[in-house]
């Protein structure tokens, strides 16, 4: 085995993490009788040799002892070669090519070597036509789709796979078969004709449910209009079949689905890859039907905007008797809401029916998804707060490390405005380290926080104005800001007045912002904050400026000092200064010209504040409103900001070609801020925030798919 090894230069290559001179011990590794010593083989090839998916020179060295281990039978595990084979040579160069010329050379020498690695893969796959048939699952399970992203003649795979499912005896196995052709006809278009006529014989024959819940998948993926009509009837009954199907007995953490160990024979390695089949294997413990979790992902992802359709499969799911689809229906549920505009309300109930079911992976992935949903989450307030009331312990979630934060379900209400929080909110504040959130919450409340007023000032009064300061007193500043608690003033005033080098800023910056919100209440800070603006030019003087203006009104003390901050070096100084400046309003006046010469900086968030100053200080729309237009284009995220602007002009002021940009947002299915592969956790609340401000600026109510 191994034959040349010793004769590669490993030693003058390099790795993710330094010299390459530990690869063969990581390739024997893969080859020996250990289960241990394989896992962590593995765990070095992907954390190392092939690090993020990055190809390096001993990557591609190691291709044909992967391809050699691959194929003895001797060798266990051999699923997982096969997987790491094709994550090496399954790279897609099409969008790399594309921008060659705008490459260094250390990313042409990437892109090179995914190349090599594509080639030297694809030219070894042929030996996965015989991996098909072998007698290991694991490596049946792994072949279907290397050959599909891998072998150069798909239109012969694709009759591989067709032959081969007959005869195909496991059923995660028979899966991967159908996943294999949806690969292929997504890769290789001239084929998605042949592979959707297949998937869609699979998925109306008398094929058992789960293969043709794979084939409904599938084509949603790579041909949605060669769907049933009725999807979402075809899919409740198939999920219907399955829930009525034998029992799984559950798998140990030793034995995966498909491995081809013996319990005994798997031991637990502190590797990545061996957490992540223990996570795996305890995510499928108990489920009759793992992979089902899976297929309906897929098959979500490929119905894409027909959320009308989505959202019925999803209520259909959250009424499940089994448990696990309903846990499954609630992650998917809180992916659909993010990502897409539309009616929710009854999913959104049913969402908060599951906070009360005894299964705790199942209310805790419920208070999840409507923590997230802000005024979305209003169908479920009442489930909401009922888990609250019922569940004191979950307030408040301690953390290995770091500040504790308040229960999702706590902060799920908040987010609501629902005053039943209250008595969650008040015991939190009472606990020896506040929750580093609560504030945010609070301000989610507003007035209808205001008996905690009393609590916040204490606590921020018992604050120790050590290295500690910021960490203890920033959640109660952001309360008693949100709250506009102007008998605080003096406690506020202490902070300002004694924050400690450490993190001194912040804390200033929050006491300052709070002192500002009190506005009048906080003249007693009045001295400080004049002292405080005899340094013009620094983010200091800006923020003691804009809280000067908003206790005293007296625009000539603070205008020179905001007029100065439009020229500090730092982009968000001059868009906090230009902010402060269109409070002022034309009392500003003297400031317009520079103002008006930021409208051209070649920063798009300081173009978009300065325009809104502008327009707030001289009413202008001619200058302004293309500026925020053409932000808005280049940068979806500004578009509330954008959004506030415009809905403050209305309609007259923002002029016909705004009208016919925010109707067109409403028109959008799609969330304006809908990323793949991420998201944020306000990302929702943004959207609709956008939504209503749109709505706001123009002279009726237009849209559809909205959900405020």
């Amino acid at each position: 085995m191994f034959t040349g090894i010793d004769e590669v230069d490993w030693a003058s290559m390099k790795h993710a993490y330094g010299p390459a001179d530990d690869v063969p011990g990581l390739l024997y590794g893969l080859a020996s009788a250990d289960p241990a010593e394989r896992e962590s083989a593995l765990d070095g090839m992907y954390g190392a040799v092939h690090h993020q998916g990055n190809v390096y020179a001993c990557t591609l060295a190691c291709i044909p002892f992967l391809f050699e281990l691959a194929v003895d039978p001797g060798i266990r595990d051999r699923g997982g070669i096969v997987e790491l084979l094709t994550s090496i040579g399954g790279i897609d160069l099409d969008e790399e090519e594309d921008g060659l010329d705008e490459l260094d050379e250390d990313e042409i020498e990437g892109v090179a070597n995914y190349a090599m690695a594509a080639a030297a893969v694809s030219a070894g796959s042929p030996v996965f036509f015989e991996l098909v048939a072998d007698e290991d699952p694991g490596v049946r399970l792994a072949a279907p789709l290397a050959l599909a992203t891998l072998h150069t003649r798909p239109a012969r795979v694709l009759t591989l796979l067709r032959e081969r499912l007959p005869s195909e005896a496991d059923d995660e196995v028979r899966l991967a078969l159908v996943e294999a052709a949806g690969r292929i006809a997504l890769r290789h278009r001239g084929l998605a004709g042949q592979a959707a006529d297949w998937l869609s014989r699979l998925a109306a024959e008398a094929y058992p449910p789960g293969l043709r819940l794979a084939a409904l998948a599938q084509l949603a993926r790579c041909a949605p209009d060669a769907l049933p009509g009725d999807v979402v009837r075809v899919v409740s009954g198939l999920l219907r079949e399955l829930r009525s199907g034998p029992a799984r007995p559950e798998p140990s953490a030793a034995q995966p689905p498909g491995g081809d160990e013996a319990p005994a024979d798997r031991v637990t390695a502190p590797t990545l890859v061996g957490q992540l089949r223990e996570l795996s294997a305890e995510e499928s413990a108990g489920r009759s039907t793992p992979w089902a979790a899976d297929l309906l992902r897929t098959l979500h992802v490929g119905l894409d905007d027909r959320v009308a359709d989505r959202t019925a499969l999803l209520t259909d799911q959250l009424s499940s008797p089994d448990p696990w689809q309903r846990i499954d229906a609630v992650r998917m549920s809180g992916g659909l809401i993010r990502a897409w505009r539309g009616a929710y309300e009854e999913l959104v109930r049913l969402i908060g029916v599951q906070l009360t079911d005894p299964e705790p992976r199942l209310a805790e992935a419920a208070s999840h998804v409507l923590e997230e949903l802000f005024g979305l989450a209003a169908p479920a307030a009442d489930a909401l707060a009922g888990r609250v009331a019922a569940d004191p312990g979950s307030w408040v979630k301690a953390w290995a490390s770091g500040p504790p934060g308040l229960g999702s379900a706590v902060k799920a209400l908040a987010r609501l405005g629902d005053a039943r929080v209250l008595p969650a909110l008040a015991a939190s504040l009472e606990r020896p380290e506040v929750p580093h959130d609560v504030g945010f919450a609070i301000k989610c409340l507003g007035d209808g926080a205001a008996p905690l007023a009393g609590v916040l000032r204490r606590r921020l009064g018992e604050v120790g104005l050590d290295e500690g300061a910021y960490d203890r007193a920033s959640p109660l500043l952001c309360g008693l800001t949100a709250l506009r608690a102007g008998e605080a003033a003096p406690e506020v005033l202490r902070v300002l007045r004694g924050a400690p080098e450490y993190r001194g800023e912040w804390l200033r910056t929050a006491a300052l912002r709070a002192l500002g919100a009190f506005g009048p209440a906080a003249e007693c800070a009045v001295g400080e904050l004049r002292r405080l603006i005899r340094r013009p030019g620094t983010a200091a003087a800006t923020e003691a400026a804009e809280a000067l203006w908003a206790v005293t009104g007296d625009a000539g003390a603070v205008l020179p000092v905001l007029a100065e901050g439009l020229r500090a070096e730092q982009v968000r100084d001059c868009r906090a200064a230009a902010s402060a400046l269109g409070a002022l309003g034309p009392r500003a006046g003297a400031a317009a010209p520079r103002l008006r010469a930021l409208l051209e900086h070649e920063e798009l968030w300081l173009r978009v504040e300065a325009a809104s100053a502008l327009w707030e200080v001289s009413g202008r729309t001619a200058d302004v409103v293309p500026v925020l237009l053409a932000a808005w284009e280049q940068n979806r995220h500004v578009r509330v900001r954008v959004a506030e602007c415009l809905a403050r002009m209305g309609p007259a002021g923002a002029g016909p070609e705004a009208e016919r940009v925010l109707r067109a947002e409403l028109l959008s299915v799609r969330r304006h801020n809908a990323m793949d592969g991420g998201y944020g956790s306000h990302d929702t609340y943004e959207d609709e925030k956008l939504l209503a401000l749109c709505r706001r600026a123009l002279p009726g109510e237009t849209g559809k798919g909205t959900t405020s």
